[in-house]
């Protein structure tokens, strides 16, 4: 999975030309709600998916449930927030619902090359493993938060929002997040935080 920032630009500004468009035309400012978004809201879903074909069925899904959103071009809502949130919510309940019917994705084996080229490869990929058996052995709120703070690469003002808590909590809990991490993969039994 591509871990870099795509170079989609998110100023607060994008938002507002946007809702402009669609007072004249609500089809093309929706075109470029999706245009802005896509890209970022692909690598959220398939994080938590780990299916990319999954992941494109649920941005498609969260654009159609914002096409039907009354208050998607109000001055005041924000598209961003909404549709990140959207997102997670579909995610999140795939997850449960594969889980509760037993039908968890298994991991499809990937052939690997022994050629030397591949040995960063491999080395990374193998600590990309450590840090997510790491993230799952913590609590929710801690691996959700961490997730959007260094995966997502969300402010605090934006995890604020898609978490729906309070600025200080996401500073806090980043804090606690980051500690019991550190815990994890340093071999050390997790205290209660």
């Amino acid at each position: 999975m591509d871990r870099t920032l795509d170079s989609t630009p998110r100023a607060p500004h994008d938002e507002d030309a946007i809702k402009r468009v669609a007072a004249l035309d609500k089809q093309a400012a929706m075109a470029m709600v999706v245009r802005q978004h896509r890209p970022r809201l692909l690598r959220h879903a398939s994080g938590i998916l780990k299916d990319p074909d999954l992941a494109g069925d649920v941005c498609q899904e969260v654009f159609i449930k914002a096409m039907h959103e009354p208050r998607f071009f109000d001055a005041d809502f924000r598209m961003g927030a909404w549709l990140y949130r959207v997102t997670s919510n579909l995610c999140l309940n795939m997850v449960r619902d594969h889980r509760r019917r037993g039908d968890i994705l298994a991991d499809m084996p990937t052939p690997r090359s022994a050629a030397p080229e591949q040995v960063d490869a491999v080395l990374d990929e193998e600590r990309h493993d450590q840090v997510q058996t790491a993230l799952a052995a913590l609590s929710d709120h801690h691996r959700r938060i961490l997730q959007e703070r260094f995966y997502q690469d969300l402010s605090y003002n934006e995890i604020a929002d898609v978490l729906d808590i309070k600025l200080g909590t996401v500073m806090s809990r980043l804090s606690r997040a980051k500690s019991a991490l550190l815990q994890v993969l340093d071999g050390t039994p997790l205290a209660e935080l």
